[in-house]
């Protein structure tokens, strides 16, 4: 008989004492048959448990073709250039990008190959199946690769397993999850990860007691293999968060960790493990501070609305139909996606002048 997520989880707490949130947290996100990605369970879109810029529609992959082409372009038009997606979900956005290079940069389009990195076996089929159509313009692996392109990701690093920590007064420890009464709950436990130590050593002070928040040690670990793998190119990451001044304020005392579900907000992000989506904001001063230190140089930060007047001002030059303009208005605006979503933009041995059209009107 299958053993369902939550008894896997506390027989390991009933092993091993108190788990590290970022353990639960990875596990009901990423167990290969009951996490909430892994799965497959994830649902996407208007009639999922959340949206994301893909939801919209085609025209936010259409504009990233055509900053894909821009950056070929800048590298010399290699004959060879690779396309890098990570956090693909179910495709989508690989077959809106494709089609756009297909229709606005067919000389790109033939250079290019789109490589989806996808660790999850159910989610790879359900993007093959998607994808079908493309034949070897798409390719799927289960790590990154080495290439010569861009890495892209919508809304990745928010997803990353996270450790939780609280400032008792005097010091940091960290959350971990115990079973108790029937339920999942948080206690306070010491830190045992010099890394963790490290990080928190570096949240502003001072904090009140009991003050909460969440550490991506993940989110650094990620840029840095990024950084490996790309020989020469670009990396675009699109995400939602706070610079770290903002993402520690005091406002945010509980943290910014969150459970949806059918587009509302979980009250218990313990509950219901690997049916409900987890996730925090991404903390992006040391995301940045990372990526330098791992041999990256920052081409860019801004946020969603500036970057989307970028991409549109040579799209819609060209004329646009009425369905293109609502969704670049809901993609831009300031009180849904433009400024909630950031972008980052990285380069390594590449230009960086003259700025990309993504941070065309960036604010220093």
């Amino acid at each position: 008989m299958e053993t369902n997520l939550t008894a896997l989880l506390c027989a390991e707490i009933s092993a091993q004492g108190p788990m590290p949130f970022r353990r639960f947290m990875e596990l009901a996100l990423y167990h290969p048959q009951h996490g909430y990605y892994a799965s497959g369970r994830a649902r996407v879109g208007r009639g999922g448990d959340f949206m994301t810029n893909v939801s919209v529609g085609p025209l936010y992959g259409r504009l990233l073709a055509r900053q894909f082409a821009e950056m070929w372009s800048r590298l010399g038009e290699p004959g060879d250039f690779a396309v890098v997606e990570q956090g693909a979900h179910g495709g989508e956005l690989a077959g809106d990008v494709l089609a756009g290079l297909r229709e606005l940069a067919p000389a790109c389009f033939a250079a290019a190959t789109y490589r989806i990195v996808e660790p999850s076996a159910a989610l790879a089929a359900q993007q093959q199946r998607r994808l079908a159509g493309w034949g070897s313009r798409a390719q799927w692996s289960d790590s990154l690769p080495s290439f010569v392109g861009v890495h892209f990701s919508n809304e990745l690093p928010d997803a990353f397993p996270v450790h939780r920590v609280r400032w008792t007064g005097s010091a940091w420890c960290e959350l971990a999850v115990i079973w108790e009464s029937g339920r999942f709950l948080f206690t306070e436990a010491p830190m045992h990860s010099a890394e963790l130590i490290a990080a928190c050593a570096q949240i502003p002070q001072p904090l009140p007691p009991g003050y909460t928040t969440e550490v991506n040690l993940a989110a650094r670990a990620w840029i840095a293999e990024v950084a490996a793998r790309l020989v020469r190119g670009y990396v675009l990451c699109v995400d939602y968060g706070y610079e770290r001044e903002d993402f520690y304020a005091l406002e945010r005392a509980a943290g910014t960790l969150s459970a949806y579900a059918q587009h509302r907000r979980e009250p218990d992000p313990l509950a219901r493990p690997g049916e409900v989506d987890l996730t925090a904001h991404v903390e992006w001063t040391s995301l940045i501070e990372a990526a330098q230190g791992a041999g990256l140089t920052l081409a860019g930060f801004t946020d969603q609305h500036h970057c989307m007047v970028g991409l549109g001002a040579e799209h819609f030059a060209e004329g646009a139909n009425l369905h293109e303009t609502r969704a670049f208005q809901t993609l831009m605006h300031p009180q849904f996606m433009g400024a909630a979503f950031k972008v980052l933009a990285l380069a390594k041995a590449a230009p960086l002048e003259p700025k990309l059209s993504a941070l065309r009107y960036a604010r220093p």
